[in-house]
């Protein structure tokens, strides 16, 4: 086991750890420590714990120290050089005319580099950019160029659900998202109404991804035919969440069908319909 803190940069970004060395820290304290960027101000998300040997990535780079309120102030400042910064680059753009689109602009806290993070739909050409933007700011210039999905965390906004974006307000990576999981959980799959703002599928898709996948192990598909304690008959409809089908059963062959809901518990599937077999190959094309 190995003594660590959880130091975030962001306010939904990942979570780093850090050695304490001998420090004491809280969690809801700020820290300065060294990163492959230089020296950074961050949020402690969690103090003094221990973790497995197997989580970290030694070596474990080490806080420097508990940051103070002179600290707190000098990133203060750096927000404002941020925002002229941006407007500086803005301008520097247009007057280069390229196809770029400016998201963000990040000074380091030791102001050893200035990090403008752009999307474009193709590749830019920003060598003369770069020279005119270190020529001002006599410091050292990245441009990173980013993808929607980080574009929509950095921007923030309102999903459909009507709450401010997971991306944007506790997410600190993105994980995986396919078409399979809004099949899985039966929604509709009209792009427009299963994408996210940045245009990509859903992050929220995941969240309740494990628990389809085994309640739908136990479900048949419309169109099986299963014995009931009320005789056989074809499943009409499933509801998934509650582990309930709705059949069309008969007593006997020749009796009119009437409409029954039944657990899965409660029946036996006799016969599996073609239509259950194309599902479990799309499903297993779109995981593939």
């Amino acid at each position: 086991m190995t003594e660590v803190v959880g130091i975030r940069f962001k306010k939904a970004g990942k979570v780093y750890f850090f050695s304490p060395g001998e420090l004491k820290i809280q969690t809801g304290d700020y820290a300065i420590v060294e990163t492959a960027r230089g020296v950074e101000y961050g949020s402690v998300t969690r103090g003094n714990h221990m973790v497995p040997d197997e989580t970290i990535i030694p070596p474990l780079k080490q806080v420097i120290r508990i940051a103070t309120a002179e600290d707190a102030q000098v990133v203060e400042r750096n927000h404002k050089k941020e925002e002229e910064a941006f407007q500086i680059c803005l301008e520097k753009i247009e007057k280069f005319q390229l196809e770029m689109k400016l998201i963000d602009v990040e000074i380091t806290f030791d102001h050893n580099k200035l990090i403008f993070y752009f999307t474009s739909e193709g590749r830019v050409d920003f060598r003369e950019l770069v020279k005119d933007l270190a020529a001002i700011f006599r410091m050292r210039i990245e441009l990173r160029q980013i993808g929607v999905r980080d574009e929509a965390k950095m921007l923030n906004g309102i999903g459909i659900c009507g709450r401010a974006l997971c991306c944007a307000t506790f997410l600190g990576d993105f994980q995986p998202v396919s078409i399979k999981m809004a099949k899985e959980q039966n929604l509709s799959l009209n792009p427009i109404k299963i994408s996210g703002v940045c245009g990509r599928l859903m992050c929220c898709l995941k969240y309740e991804e494990d628990t389809y996948e085994e309640l739908n192990r136990k479900m048949p598909v419309v169109g099986d035919i299963i014995s009931t304690v009320d005789g056989t008959g074809e499943i009409l409809a499933t509801n998934v969440l509650m582990q309930m089908v709705k059949a069309a059963v008969r007593k006997k062959e020749n009796d009119l069908p009437t409409i029954g809901f039944y657990h899965v518990d409660e029946i036996k599937v006799l016969k599996t319909k073609k239509k259950r077999k194309k599902q479990q190959e799309d499903l297993e094309n779109d995981e593939n």
